[in-house]
């Protein structure tokens, strides 16, 4: 078999296009990576057998075609999809009880452009439950792992799984494993409030998340309507820009998607940062920020101003009200959207049939876990008539004030925000469960959320290693609809810092 080329798309492209490496080739080495670190827990339904075909399918239609179809770009390259993206005839359970043997009848709009340009789909990957929650600790089938310190990635030996190894970041971390340990090319996750940058930091891979409306929600099993994004991983930034490229788009069956026609771009290879003004939110010096994610925000910061940006502090004076503005707005609509989940249509169903009331507790007890019921009750609770003005409403008008302090900074003359991604490294499993879901969320989430709530575009890069050995990111947030400027100072980041990445080629010699 031809050597494997690094896990970046142009090099796997460039050796599909001139005959040197299958698409036949290219999958079985993905597969066979993913069942070598299956221990790390992050796919959760396989689809090794059919992938295989479709790549052999998609080398045909290459012969057949021409190789340099720009429709067939991803021809055979290996993808990996977040369980709470529909699939068709691949099961989807967003890692719940309730959806544990449901079959989408139909694939979501970005997998299915990712497939009309030949990517193939490996498997489908692991997370928190529904999306809730920022480790991917609470799943029907188990937490995921971070392969970074999990010691079998280095010599071949198994951790104590209990609690000696540290976690992946969620809610979309087996996205994350998948891209990081080379298992596939790139992965979708969806992104509500750092779903995708906070695995993506904690793994060391690029996370990016497009402005609100530019990739279709259509087929992305929803948590937070106003708020969801459909995020992308890759090993790199370059990788994230053709991704994006591919399925990017107005779509009819998702009315938030803008209309304006999306011009495709590449990046460029020779960036300059000197015309940039860069922001630095005083706000995001928040409490429990560990000294070595502190030092790596520093030395980048430092690195825009010696290469001739202007580097200044900015305010975003309301982001300390992001986190209970997102919590009440979260569950107001995670109580509506839960709501069709009742056993009757599809899902889970209990067997307690006395009375359709019965049978819906039932089935609801039986099919969500502690933390998706936790946040039906706080949504219902927040939606009820006498709370309605006090706290639905009120956590709007600060959603606004919160974007508004985005508009403001970028109106104010600022090209590019430059933060922390996570407060501190990936934390051990141990520690991360010490306390409840909803508590680790808020500090896991407290620089990624506002994003969100403003609906701009922002990408993690990893930045660093930690003391530790574990990868520190940096994030990069720009104006709403500048997704191609926001990847551009991205990649520049990227190119100065040289990131050392996984390196697990040792397994492909086991």
């Amino acid at each position: 078999m031809p050597k494997f080329p690094s896990r970046f798309f142009l090099p796997a492209i460039s050796k599909l296009k001139d005959g040197s490496l299958s698409a036949a080739e290219l999958c079985e080495k993905c597969v066979t990576r993913a069942k070598r670190v299956q221990e790390l827990n992050f796919i959760v339904t396989d689809n090794f057998s059919q992938s295989q075909k479709e790549a052999v399918h998609s080398a045909r239609l290459w012969s057949e075609y021409g190789r340099h179809n720009e429709w067939r770009k991803f021809g055979g390259i290996p993808f990996a999809i977040k369980d709470n993206f529909c699939t068709k005839d691949i099961r989807t359970t967003c890692a719940s009880h309730i959806l544990n043997n449901y079959v989408p009848p139909y694939t979501a709009t970005v997998v299915q452009k990712l497939q009309d340009a030949g990517g193939v789909i490996i498997g489908k990957t692991n997370m928190d439950e529904f999306a809730m929650g920022a480790g991917s600790t609470d799943s029907i089938f188990g937490p995921v792992r971070n392969p970074w310190n999990y010691e079998f990635a280095q010599s071949g030996e198994e951790q104590d799984k209990t609690n000696d190894w540290h976690i992946a970041g969620g809610s979309s971390g087996g996205s994350a494993v998948a891209v990081a340990t080379g298992a596939s090319f790139g992965a979708f996750g969806s992104d509500t409030g750092g779903s995708t940058r906070n695995p993506a930091a904690y793994c060391g891979v690029v996370g990016f998340k497009s402005t609100y409306g530019r990739l279709s929600r259509h087929g992305l099993i929803p948590l937070v309507n106003s708020l969801d994004v459909p995020g992308i991983f890759a090993k790199s930034v370059d990788d994230a820009s053709l991704l994006f490229n591919a399925v990017a788009g107005h779509d009819t069956r998702d009315s938030t998607t803008v209309t304006d026609s999306i011009e495709t771009f590449t990046l460029p290879d020779d960036i300059s940062v000197k015309h940039l003004h860069i922001g630095i939110p005083k706000e995001y010096h928040a409490p429990g920020m560990s000294p070595c994610v502190l030092e790596a925000w520093r030395r980048a910061a430092d690195l825009f101003d010696r290469a001739g940006a202007k580097v200044s502090e900015v305010s975003l004076p309301h982001t300390q009200f992001s986190i209970i503005c997102y919590s009440v707005l979260c569950c107001a609509e995670v109580a509506s959207n839960m709501s069709r989940y009742d056993g009757i249509e599809y899902g889970h169903r209990a067997k307690n049939e006395d009375s359709t009331e019965e049978l819906y507790a039932a089935t609801r007890h039986e099919g969500f876990n502690d933390v998706v019921r936790g946040r039906i009750l706080a949504g219902n609770f927040f939606l009820l008539k006498r709370n309605y003005d006090n706290f639905f409403i009120k956590a709007q008008k600060v959603r606004r004030l919160i974007a508004e302090d985005f508009r403001q900074v970028f109106g104010g003359g600022m090209d590019i925000l430059l933060t922390p991604t996570t407060l501190t490294e990936a934390p051990t499993y141990s520690w991360f469960t010490e306390v409840d879901n909803r508590t680790r969320a808020e500090e896991q989430d407290v620089f990624t959320q506002p994003i969100n709530l403003a609906g701009v575009p922002a990408i993690t890069v990893p930045a660093s290693l930690s003391q530790s050995g574990l990868p520190i990111g940096l994030q990069f947030i720009g104006p709403n609809f500048h997704d191609k400027e926001v990847l551009t100072v991205a990649k520049w980041f990227e190119q100065q810092t040289n990131f050392k990445r996984l390196d697990l080629s040792h397994l492909d010699k086991s």
